[in-house]
């Protein structure tokens, strides 16, 4: 039962950041939640920091969404694949805006409690992204 429950939580996390609605981060982010993002030091937490690691993601893709491919749940774990498509419309990473589009996979890890989210450290291929944009050599 607690996987199905984690299984549809999950699904709701993905209507989450493919909307940024804050009503839906209160709901499904715990307060004391942090969120490891590669690159930065110090975890994000809470709803807003999960919301500010979406407004960098729709600063350079303003038409980001996220595809989940696959879900594993085991216990207050979860184990998600994504696929983020969208096109770079900003800057993003010192990258000005180059109008290609991207596909990029994405396996993030989470852990909850009480039916919120508490913990995530996401592990996007920004290697990919970054040579979807033009800002590395493939």
């Amino acid at each position: 039962m607690a996987m199905d429950r984690n299984k549809m939580a999950m699904r709701r996390f993905v209507e989450f950041i493919n909307t940024a609605s804050e009503q839906l981060a209160a709901e499904l982010i715990a307060p004391e939640a942090i969120f490891h993002v590669p690159g930065r030091q110090e975890p994000l937490r809470g709803p807003d920091g999960y919301l500010e690691i979406i407004g960098m993601m729709r600063g350079g893709f303003p038409d980001i969404q996220w595809t989940l491919e696959e879900i594993i749940a085991e216990d207050d774990k979860i184990a998600a694949r994504f696929t983020m498509r969208g096109t770079h419309h900003g800057p993003f990473l010192g990258v000005e805006p180059t109008g290609k589009s991207i596909t990029v996979q994405a396996v993030n890890f989470y852990r909850l409690a009480d039916g919120k989210f508490v913990e995530e450290r996401g592990q996007p291929d920004l290697l990919s992204l970054l040579q979807q944009i033009g800002a590395v050599a493939g």
